[in-house]
């Protein structure tokens, strides 16, 4: 995944008007120099991927930082996206960051986030129903794309 700096920022509706063209997330990087002096620089997450985050989910804009024991992605699901049943691929910390976005369980439950809200995906080993739904489905809500980061783990951290 490639993060630069950005001359002129971008907002996520701008980045995603053409569902067709990868999108781009601006940040601000807080580093230090050689003389340690800290500052401040815009920059940007890109290089997404339409990929499945877990097959046979619905393919979505993904963008990977990968750490031991921890990948970071970030994941921009297109206005009226709608994925497939499906497992969270691992145990996953999911925040929105802009837009809305909905998850429905196995059980007939369907809970709306946006902005404040927090998931904790660990529906792994589930079994398909007579219905063929295994997991859950998610897609977005609303009319702007939804934008989240995801903190996944190899093992279930432990929530102590």
């Amino acid at each position: 995944m490639n993060t630069s700096p950005s001359q002129q920022p971008t907002t996520s509706a701008q980045a995603d008007q053409e569902q067709t063209n990868p999108p781009v997330i601006n940040y601000w990087h807080v580093w230090t120099d050689q003389s340690g002096v800290s500052h401040q620089s815009r920059c940007q997450i890109q290089d997404f991927k339409l990929n499945s985050i877990s097959p046979p989910a619905s393919p979505q804009w993904l963008g990977q930082l990968k750490q031991s024991g921890a990948t970071i992605s970030f994941t921009v699901m297109p206005v009226g996206w709608t994925g497939t049943w499906h497992e969270n691929p691992k145990p996953q910390w999911i925040i929105p960051v802009s837009g809305r976005w909905f998850v429905e369980t196995m059980d007939g439950e369907r809970v709306e986030m946006g902005l404040g809200d927090i998931s904790f995906g660990a529906d792994q080993n589930t079994k398909e129903d007579q219905h063929g739904r295994k997991g859950h489905l998610s897609g977005t809500v609303g009319d702007e794309p939804v934008v989240l980061v995801l903190m996944q783990f190899e093992a279930m951290p432990s929530m102590e």
